[in-house]
């Protein structure tokens, strides 16, 4: 078993960096443009401060939080990730195990490395499906389908990424999916034998949720098609619970609500779309404050700390998603890496409660000690 001796998600990613051959690294680690708005998003991150309290008795202290009438063991769950077993073999598997230990939900993505319906059996029903609209929707509707009836509760609608964004350091690699190999991928693999050796004795990683009789997917395609009357024909054919992810404008945050979504994600899918795009971090606040105190309101793109989990929900979120965080984790120490990570984000969260005098995960009383500071 490889050793893990990471103390934060920062000591993951160097570690990850170092494994992983240079492509694979940068589709996972690169954003959009130049990456001024992943740079931005933290900066975001880092200028919020909390005021500390002290002499309160929080001997006695839970991160469990309700999240759709169900008790979670933390206030994060795992974002939908495409192509996750890139990291390595067997990525999928391990986030869904992780999922079904911590009763948190695991958003299965529309461009997984492992069948939809497997992955929710190993996530013990800890899953939400993740879906992209693409082309004329033929086989967008088909997933739904397939999701319904592999026994998925709820529908995550990705909203933001009507074209690829464009993400210079993974296309001057030429990743694309099938990878195609020439001089410069053959030498990168070769350079980092233990990843390549590993994903070639157990195969090619594939877009599983594809492999459907007349039908096949091309990441780079465009969803621009996709508008209101899509939502509105998704909300009429799926009872369960829709969440609609990728939101950062109030005015759509407000019409979809009024549309029906059950809740909505807060997120610039990881600053890989639009380079120029809000911070979202700092939208949740005014969505929040749009939508009143009580719809579920979810947060996604930025969070490297347990903190991060703590500013994010006392701007507004009621749950939060950790994203490539956890692939660094499991390319840098495999199972053991993920569940390592689980725990560093759990205990930074946890201690900062106890710093902030809090016993339990409570919006209210985080956004009463939150402050800013230049």
């Amino acid at each position: 078993m490889r050793k893990v001796n990471f103390q934060s998600t920062e000591d993951a990613r160097t570690q990850a960096r170092n494994r992983l051959p240079w492509m694979v690294f940068d589709y996972i680690d690169g954003a959009a443009g130049n990456e001024h708005g992943a740079r931005r998003n933290r900066r975001a991150f880092e200028r919020m401060a909390f005021e500390t309290t002290i002499l309160q008795n929080v001997s006695e202290r839970s991160l469990a939080v309700s999240l759709g009438g169900k008790q979670a063991a933390r206030p994060f769950g795992i974002s939908p990730m495409g192509m996750c077993n890139l990291a390595a073999p067997g990525a999928d598997r391990m986030l869904a195990r992780l999922a079904a230990r911590n009763n948190v939900p695991l958003g299965v993505s529309t461009v997984a490395s492992t069948p939809l319906e497997e992955l929710i059996t190993v996530a013990d029903g800890n899953a939400w499906f993740q879906l992209y609209f693409s082309g004329d929707g033929e086989g967008t509707f088909r997933l739904v389908e397939r999701a319904r009836s592999a026994g998925y509760e709820t529908l995550v609608l990705t909203v933001d990424v009507p074209e690829v964004g464009r993400r210079p350091r993974e296309l001057r690699h030429g990743f694309q999916m099938p990878f195609k190999i020439g001089p410069k991928q053959f030498l990168d693999f070769a350079m980092h034998p233990r990843w390549s050796l590993s994903t070639l004795a157990s195969g090619r990683p594939e877009m599983a949720n594809f492999q459907m009789d007349g039908f096949s997917f091309d990441r780079t395609e465009s969803r621009a098609r996709a508008d209101w009357g899509t939502l509105s024909r998704l909300r009429d054919m799926w009872k369960g619970k829709l969440v609609v992810k990728g939101v950062l404008s109030v005015s759509d945050a407000v019409k979809l609500k009024n549309a029906g979504v059950d809740a909505i994600q807060v997120s610039s899918h990881g600053s890989r779309q639009l380079e120029a795009a809000r911070s979202p971090v700092l939208a949740l606040g005014d969505i929040r404050q749009a939508l009143g105190d009580s719809f579920p309101l979810y947060y996604d793109s930025g969070i490297r700390s347990g903190e991060d989990v703590l500013k994010a929900i006392a701007s507004g979120a009621d749950f939060t998603f950790l994203g490539r965080i956890l692939l660094f984790a499991i390319a840098a120490g495999g199972e053991a890496g993920l569940q390592r990570i689980w725990e560093i984000v759990s205990a930074e969260a946890d201690i900062g409660l106890a710093q902030l005098g809090l016993t339990s995960i409570d919006r209210g009383s985080l956004a009463g000690r939150l402050i800013s500071e230049v």
